[in-house]
């Protein structure tokens, strides 16, 4: 059975991040993709103009539009925009999932453009992450989730695995890309679960959409399978996802990755 996996998230006119990145990863992941969106973005590879917010009980009847009508077999939460919009997500998830929910806790684009209003945090923290199967923060976000400094070291990582588990998920996923290293290290905690899970950092540039992808990739993956088997697929497709980005020609900016890495062959054999 071809699972039905839904994001919760916001838009990119590009294609790279948000709903479209998700979109495009789960079908990749042989898996049946629907959206529900918060927010429409206005961004492209090289950052943020604006964003526009939905209705909050807008954004709520399109999630009960799904689940009223199809079996959802996972979920992806992206950006929520605003604490409103966060509330409602939450009633939603506890109202109908019964089913792996998966939190990216979208904060600022690559670009470093911000895309979650000040007033969204303590709901995202507290409605949320409580909700969450799995929660995906890179170093800057979990900073901000836990109001500390960003981790400068693997040490300082692992401390603050253990601050974010507090908040309520079943598992976190701490993406370590951010610290100066040659491998990016991510820690993976769940039950009876602490694990470090190393990877050789891809030199590009073409980064776009990677945290969007990775959570997208989880929520794809978890019918059927464990978290660590999910996490351990999900970084495998990012990683050949980024390594294969260099084929596209997408943009001027910080271009996006190969979603389609593996089912696209024409330019390899041109």
């Amino acid at each position: 059975m071809i699972p039905n996996v839904l994001t919760i998230a916001g838009t990119d006119p590009t294609g790279g991040a948000g709903i479209q990145a998700a979109l495009k990863t789960f079908s990749a992941l042989g898996t049946y993709g629907m959206s529900a969106i918060t927010a429409v973005v206005a961004q492209n590879t090289c950052g943020v103009r604006s964003f526009v917010a939905l209705e909050p009980e807008f954004v709520g009847e399109q999630i009960d539009a799904v689940f009223d009508d199809v079996r959802v077999d996972a979920v992806k939460v992206g950006m929520i925009a605003n604490a409103a919009i966060a509330r409602v997500v939450a009633d939603r998830l506890r109202r109908h999932a019964r089913c792996p929910v998966v939190v990216d806790p979208v904060m600022v684009a690559k670009s470093g453009d911000h895309l979650l209003l000040p007033d969204a945090v303590a709901a995202l923290r507290d409605e949320l992450l409580p909700l969450a199967t799995l929660i995906t923060p890179n170093l800057p976000e979990a900073a901000v989730l836990l109001d500390r400094p960003p981790p400068q070291t693997l040490d300082d990582m692992r401390e603050m695995l253990t601050a974010l588990r507090a908040l309520g998920p079943q598992w976190v996923l701490l993406k370590g890309g951010h610290l100066r290293a040659p491998h990016s290290t991510d820690l993976l905690a769940g039950p009876e679960v602490d694990l470090a899970l190393p990877a050789q950092r891809i030199d590009t540039t073409r980064d776009h959409g990677t945290g969007c992808t990775l959570a997208a990739a989880a929520a794809a993956s978890l019918p059927g399978n464990d978290v660590l088997s999910a996490v351990r697929r999900a970084k495998d497709y990012l990683n050949a996802a980024l390594a294969a980005a260099g084929e596209l020609d997408v943009g001027s900016g910080r271009g996006p990755v190969h979603h389609f890495h593996a089912l696209w062959t024409q330019s390899r054999t041109d």
